[in-house]
Formats: structure tokens, sequence, C-alpha cells
């Protein structure tokens, strides 16, 4: 009996020792890392065709640089790389350059961005601090809004904005602090060009192949600062 009991111990402690090592291994294989960001965003406009508002002739649109917030979930493939989704939102007004100089309000406005993103990490797993390189795919997507009432009593014909999905990459980097095994930090900055249309450009004539039509594409740019808070499990 007392070697079965014996036997019960080394049983008992081998069970253990084998839970306790499995949860390590779990806690050291930690594979998802998903997080929230505030920060802020720089956003480029478009030059567009004269347009006649009734209260004077506009020529560009532009989204106003505004604090803008997100969040983003990755997958770690491996140590170093990983594959993820993007989601952003600057909530802003959508300003215009009239032909005499000066600048007014049209609308409220949101703009989304959706991205799937692979990142490239520096470094060892267990490093403190660790920086990343980022690129990614997707969509941008500009909400229409509110129309805000000139600043002369001239009536518009509508009430809203129209909206507008585009294909956009985003691309960027920063720096990642781990100060505990399931929680970082991270400071980043991130670049996101948006096409938004092509404008006739002239002709290009090459020799044997002919003469054809060329176009100047345009994009309307984001450039984020932005601070992280993010949990890996």
């Amino acid at each position: 009996m007392r070697q079965s009991s014996s036997w019960r111990k080394i049983a008992l402690w081998g069970a253990a020792f084998v839970v306790a090592g499995s949860m390590a291994m779990a806690q050291d294989d930690k594979r998802i890392e998903a997080g929230i960001n505030f920060g802020y965003t720089l956003s480029e406009g478009v030059d567009i065709n004269p347009t006649n508002l009734g209260f004077g002739t506009i020529e560009k649109v532009n989204p106003v640089n505004s604090m803008s917030w997100g969040f983003n979930v990755d997958y770690l493939a491996t140590p170093n790389f990983s594959i993820g989704f993007l989601w952003d939102d600057q909530s802003n007004k959508l300003n215009a350059d009239i032909t005499d100089g000066t600048k007014v309000d049209l609308a409220d406005n949101h703009t989304y961005n959706y991205h799937g993103v692979f990142t490239y990490t520096v470094g060892e797993a267990d490093a403190k601090m660790r920086p990343y390189f980022f690129g990614g795919l997707g969509a941008t997507h500009l909400s229409g809004g509110d129309v805000i009432a000139p600043p002369t009593p001239v009536p518009l014909q509508t009430t809203q904005t129209g909206s507008e999905t585009q294909f956009s990459t985003t691309w960027g980097g920063g720096v990642k602090f781990m100060p505990a095994r399931s929680v970082g930090l991270k400071l980043e900055m991130r670049w996101t060009p948006t096409y938004i249309k092509t404008d006739p450009a002239g002709w290009y004539c090459g020799g044997y192949w002919g003469c054809w039509p060329v176009g100047d594409s345009d994009y309307s740019n984001q450039l984020k600062m932005a601070a992280s808070l993010f949990f890996a499990f």
C-alpha cells in the first residue's frame, strides 16, 4: 500500500508539472494582439473642376485635420511576422477652397480606413522594446455628412454630401514597448494614400506602339501619429 501511495504521489506531481509546463508554454506562445489607438491625422484634399455653389466657386475639397481613433487585431504567424486587420475613424469637417482665396466649411464628415496589414517586428520575442514596420491594402470610405449653412444666405439644393469608397494602401512603422507579458504600448506613424480620380494629362507616343491618352492620378493623403494600447493573448 505504501508503494502504491508513493507511485500515486509521483504521478500527481508529474501531472502537476505537465499542467504547469503546458500553462507556461501557453502563456509564452501568445499569437493574438488586439489594441485600440488614439491620435491626430493630417489630411490632404484634392482639386476638382471649378463648381459654383451660389456663395462662391470652389476649386478644391479638403478633409480638415483632426483627432482620430481606431483598433487593430494581429495574428502572429511567427515571432517577427504578423497578419492583421486595421480600422480607423477620423471625424472632421469637409472644407472647400474658394477661387477668391477664402475657405469655407461645407459639411461634417467621417473618413474611415479598412485595411488588411502585414507587419514585420524586429528583434527577439521577449525584448521589452521592438521597432516594427507594416504595409496594407484596403479601402477608404468618405462618409456623407450634413451640409453646413454657407456664410451668405444662399439656399443649397441639398442637405447632405454624397459618400464615396475608394481603393487605398497604408504604410507605417513605430516602436512597440512590452512592460508586461500581456500588455503593451505602441507609438507609430501611418501614411494612407487614397486614390480619388485620374485627370487627363495629354498623350504619350511610343514609336511602334503609336499614341494613347495618359492620365494624372490624384490621391488624398492621410498622415496619422498615434499611441496604441494593446493586449496579447
